[in-house]
């Protein structure tokens, strides 16, 4: 397992990767970070955890839409929820759990 840095909303975070997933989860990253700074500049929401949960159900949802035709309908299933909710809480450690 390697290590990588990132930046979402402007503060740093050590990420642990899979070797050869490097490309995958900075991509990930940058579209995690996009969906907050988008959600945070709307003005309304203030708090870093709301933020997150609003910008995971965001992209949750795009998942879904993205492959209805490959998979039954939304919502997703238990596990894929449980592995981005724990992503969610790894990134935030020094925030809190959001669950």
């Amino acid at each position: 397992m390697s290590q990588i840095e990132a930046q979402i909303m402007g503060q740093g975070y050590a990420l642990g990767c899979p070797e050869g997933a490097e490309e995958r989860l900075q991509q990930a990253v940058g579209a995690v970070d996009s969906a907050m700074c988008k959600i945070r500049d709307a003005g309304k929401i203030k708090a870093r955890e709301r933020i997150a949960v609003l910008a995971a159900i965001n992209i949750a949802f795009d998942i879904g839409e993205s492959s209805k035709e490959a998979h039954p309908p939304f919502p997703m299933n238990i596990t894929d929820l449980e592995q981005l909710i724990s992503r969610l809480d790894e990134a935030l450690a020094d925030d809190g759990k959001l669950l």
